[in-house]
């Protein structure tokens, strides 16, 4: 459910107010007791996604953790190459 904003024509108060996208707009002033507010505008706050695999760092750790234990995957095997053949 998002938070809208509203403001009052009559006293210029700014209301925040967390209803359902269904709801008909708030009227009424809760300072003035008039019937003369209405919705702003706002930016918000945008789209948020949660969880893993949304964000540049969660791909550059596993790469790099899956790049350094080839690294070192690689260099147990070339040693233990070398004593076997010597």
């Amino acid at each position: 459910m998002p938070t809208y904003d509203y403001i009052c024509n009559d006293c210029e108060k700014m209301y925040e107010y967390f209803q359902s996208m269904s709801d008909a707009p708030k009227k009424e002033c809760p300072e003035c007791k008039m019937n003369s507010l209405r919705r702003v505008i706002s930016g918000g706050t945008g789209l948020i996604f949660k969880g893993s695999g949304y964000y540049l760092t969660d791909y550059k750790d596993k790469k790099a953790q899956s790049s350094e234990n080839k690294k070192s995957n690689k260099k147990k095997k070339t040693k233990s190459k070398k004593k076997v053949e010597s």
